[in-house]
């Protein structure tokens, strides 16, 4: 298991810190170009501040990396990018662009998308690893099963952790003593729609649309009704087709056909256009973890599909 020790932007970090009960966060990069292969998921980033604090103050549980447009990883986790609007984190990544963008240009944002962040208080800050050179500007891995360095940093991490949680089994799974495991953990909003996004390839799965903008993560069973924000209950779709499989106008069978109810046309007088999807099969990602459970599927036929 490895760590990553970010250099982290002490703003973005201030933002987040001061606010409360925070599912995920954007760890965002301002280059678009540069991939982030430093961590499989369930590792940690730790949050390294600039000068003057030059301390290790928080981190958080790598989910995902992807590449969004600036207006879309906005979209997708709003102030859990570290800013209180758009132009405020526009203002912020731009600071750091070799660049400068063209005015309005909505450019390419790298989103190292974090699950359940921590921040510790001030007083908990601790220096990094010893070998962590002043120089270093985006970050350095750390081996957490070898001495010196990394052992020392997961101990410094579990050590506040657990100070701060004591009485959450799934924290004591995650950090407890002993040799380190990635855990698997809980996507958020933001997460859910990145992670649906890319699964399905930026392709809605009943039209094959491509055109980002107008792609959208649906859930099949929807949180309010107890699902979760897991691959396997999403599906992507563009959203005129999100807005009539929320709706139950159209729904996806447990073999994966798209079935549109007669209903569209007796209450719209309308919808030829979807019913030439009917009994279509669906375009699905290519692991089969991914795909739609079909328990999900049954629940939205039941429940929600207008016969």
């Amino acid at each position: 298991m490895h760590a990553f020790v970010a250099v982290t932007d002490n703003e973005w970090y201030r933002q987040l810190a001061a606010m409360s009960d925070l599912d995920e966060v954007n760890f965002w990069q301002p280059s678009g170009g540069r991939g982030f292969h430093a961590l499989a998921p369930g590792e940690p980033l730790l949050f390294k501040l600039h000068a003057p604090e030059g301390m290790i103050a928080g981190g958080g549980f790598f989910a995902h990396h992807s590449v969004l447009p600036v207006s879309l990883a906005w979209e997708a986790f709003g102030e859990k990018n570290g800013a209180r609007s758009l132009g405020e984190m526009r203002a912020r990544i731009e600071r750091y662009r070799r660049i400068p963008p063209s005015p309005g240009e909505d450019y390419q944002v790298g989103c190292v998308v974090l699950a359940e962040p921590f921040f510790f208080p001030p007083e908990e800050w601790f220096p990094p690893p010893t070998d962590f050179h002043p120089n270093i500007q985006v970050g350095k891995r750390y081996d957490l099963r070898r001495a010196p360095h990394g052992a020392k940093l997961w101990e410094d991490v579990q050590f506040r952790l657990l100070a701060r949680h004591p009485d959450i089994e799934e924290l004591e799974e995650t950090v407890r003593f002993g040799e380190p495991v990635p855990v698997r953990h809980r996507l958020g909003q933001g997460s859910f729609r990145v992670l649906v996004t890319d699964t399905y390839e930026r392709r809605c799965a009943v039209t094959q649309e491509r055109v980002l903008p107008v792609l959208e993560a649906a859930h099949i069973k929807p949180v309010a009704a107890g699902g979760a924000h897991r691959i396997d209950n999403g599906l992507l779709l563009r959203s005129d087709l999100h807005k009539l499989f929320d709706r139950g106008y159209v729904t996806i069978t447990p073999e994966h056909r798209i079935r549109v109810s007669k209903r569209l046309r007796e209450d719209f007088d309308n919808g030829e256009y979807y019913l030439r999807f009917d009994r279509n099969e669906i375009w699905l990602p290519r692991r089969p973890e991914d795909r739609p459970d079909p328990t999900f599927l049954e629940w939205h036929a039941d429940v929600v599909f207008r016969r």
